[in-house]
């Protein structure tokens, strides 16, 4: 079968790579059809648009504006402008295959065009489906980017028009965690409950041995961190959406422990804020390092215990951040200090992996870090990694899309 992705992700340089994308892509490819991607060549990497076929796997990337990590008004309108951008190249270097599936995923929600071409010239034996990790333009208001009223209100009219008609053209919706599929089919009571469906992040799950502890010392000298005390690591985007002030009174509270040490390590629009506390303060038990390549990492992570995961408390849609599968593949347990409406820390709590905080109180957040101290974390490590077998693997996401043919 042929199979069309459209994605705003630009992580497809490699996709032997390891990532949500990459991983399901190998796995469609693996199973002996052949990929179509469609992404963005950002204007900060000097790209024009390209195709780079390898074997089963066709990857377009496409001159855009810089999409990711950027300031709000070129990312608004580098993702508008998407959608013209995406249909061209789909014409011209695509126009003539005929797909089977058609996966898109959220961010944007500004595929709407390409998605009716790419089924126009299929035929309606094609599966269009919505990979959904980002509830917009809802979000854009909880954090205060964006207002439902007023002139301001106009734009988010646009936007709300465009996610509806989003989920209208898809055949299938897959969402995160059982609170999105209930917060999607509560707040769009025009569209097929049937069609919202479970379909979480997922990624390949490869089996290795973790206990490499001559490793895990040599990548704690390598940054400068404790040999003798555990380690809770938070890693990933530094942005408004993960409610770093929260972070840094966590951080600024906890700094003078001598039971434990915390490591940050990401990027974003946040981290000079997070640098300029962390260069201020100095504290003993606190670590912050700038992003690194996802293998260094990955290799960090496994010399941590514990797995941090935060979110604006303000948040009214249920996030659900990849990052928390990084923390499984590596056996450690999770502290999730998020909004009340995010169903992560609850799945972690049920499942005994690790423990839910509320992100408005520093106190609770304290309280789960003496907590997790005093707990078995190697076995509930252990007990992660098995939900992330039971419930996170390439293998369910591609048999919850392959069966719907």
């Amino acid at each position: 079968m042929n199979i069309l992705f459209l994605t705003m992700s630009t992580g497809f340089t490699d996709i032997e790579t390891s990532g949500i994308y990459t991983d399901l892509m190998r796995k469609f490819r693996n199973e002996g059809h052949d990929v179509y991607i469609i992404c963005p060549n950002e204007r900060r990497t000097g790209k024009h648009t390209e195709l780079n076929v390898t074997g089963k796997i066709h990857c377009l990337g496409v001159r855009t504006l810089n999409v990711t990590k950027t300031n709000i008004i070129e990312k608004g309108i580098g993702q508008l402008l998407l959608e013209r951008q995406f249909k061209s190249a789909l014409k011209k270097y695509f126009g003539s295959v005929r797909f089977d599936i058609i996966l898109y995923s959220t961010p944007p929600i500004t595929f709407n065009k390409v998605i009716k071409y790419a089924k126009a010239i299929s035929g309606d034996r094609s599966l269009t489906y919505l990979l959904l990790k980002d509830i917009f333009p809802q979000n854009a208001v909880d954090l205060g980017i964006m207002r439902t009223t007023g002139l301001r209100g106009v734009l988010y009219k646009v936007f709300r028009n465009k996610e509806k008609e989003l989920y209208r053209i898809s055949d299938w919706i897959g969402c995160m965690s059982p609170a999105n599929v209930r917060y999607i089919i509560e707040h769009n009571p025009e569209i097929d409950s049937t069609k919202v469906e479970l379909s979480p992040n997922s990624i390949e799950i490869i089996p290795s041995d973790i206990n490499l502890n001559g490793s895990c010392r040599k990548i704690r000298e390598k940054y400068g961190l404790p040999a003798d005390k555990p380690i809770f690591i938070y890693g990933g985007n530094l942005g408004l959406p993960q409610g770093i002030p929260y972070l840094i009174e966590c951080l600024e509270a906890n700094s003078n422990r001598k039971d434990c040490h915390f490591l940050v390590v990401g990027s974003g629009t946040y981290y000079q804020t997070l640098e300029d506390w962390y260069k201020l303060r100095t504290p003993d038990s606190v670590t912050v390092l700038n992003g690194l390549p996802k293998v260094e990492y990955d290799q960090l992570v496994r010399a941590c215990q514990v797995g941090l995961i935060f979110l604006d408390y303000r948040f009214t849609i249920p996030n659900f951040p990849s990052r928390l599968l990084s923390y499984l593949e590596n056996r450690i347990p999770v502290i999730c200090a998020t909004d009340p409406n995010c169903d992560m820390g609850t799945i972690a709590e049920d499942n005994h992996f690790g423990y839910y905080v509320p992100s408005n109180s520093v106190d609770a957040f304290t309280a789960s870090v003496d907590k997790m101290l005093a707990s078995d974390m190697e076995r509930m490590g252990e007990r992660g990694y098995e939900y992330l077998k039971a419930n996170y693997s390439v293998d369910n996401t591609y048999n919850s899309i392959i069966k719907h043919l």
